[in-house]
């Protein structure tokens, strides 16, 4: 990628597009060097479609329920944004399996509310992951930004924040206290995978001279 050209990020949501919106404002600030190519939902009732419209973000529906498979409702995703010429995927409040095609792994992340490998897996996302902490009587809990592979959260982590466990927390609390934190780690893991892959395109180029 030329120095001039900004890397092309697609965001995959299912809900209010919280995390969309504080992207697109670290950006506005030029806090993070990128461009939101795309916003792309599962569901046409997502509010994060009517916030990417705001925004003036494009944004896409590949509604699950018109595939058979993940796997068909997945090769639907990806060709959406093989057309967008997207660089990375963010999945940020995604709640559909994707299966990731070879030439994707590596570049697709997703932000998690808890330390994982603690509370993650199929079934733990939003309230529930806040509600079976709580449950544990965890002293810390936090998020992590972690690269997607074809098993639920078990990709390599990019970065973690953590936040200890109020005695007065209630999963609403713990869930804003930890997406404060989600604010902050997911403009940065995103600078840590631009900045590790410019690296990477340096040395091939100069390899190459």
């Amino acid at each position: 990628m030329s120095e001039g050209v900004k890397p092309r990020i697609a965001v995959l949501v299912s809900g209010a597009g919280r995390s969309l919106e504080n992207l697109a404002e670290v950006i506005a600030r030029g806090e993070l060097r990128a461009e939101l190519a795309l916003v792309l939902s599962n569901s046409a009732e997502a509010l994060a479609l009517e916030r990417a419209s705001r925004l003036g973000i494009e944004s896409a529906v590949v509604p699950h329920r018109e595939f058979q498979t993940p796997q068909a409702f997945s090769d639907a995703v990806f060709a959406h944004l093989d057309r967008k010429r997207v660089d990375l995927v963010v999945l940020a409040g995604f709640l559909r399996l994707l299966v990731i095609p070879n030439a994707w792994i590596g570049r697709v992340i997703n932000i998690h509310p808890s330390l994982l490998p603690a509370f993650g897996g199929k079934g733990f996302f939003g309230a529930r992951v806040h509600q079976a902490v709580l449950e544990r009587g965890v002293q810390f809990t936090g998020c992590t930004v972690h690269y997607v592979t074809n098993e639920y959260d078990a990709g390599p982590i990019l970065l973690q924040r953590c936040i200890a466990v109020g005695t007065r927390d209630d999963a609403h609390s713990l869930a804003e206290r930890v997406f404060a934190e989600e604010k902050l780690a997911l403009p940065e893991a995103i600078r840590r995978h631009l900045s590790s892959n410019a690296s990477v395109q340096a040395d091939r180029t100069h390899s190459k001279g």
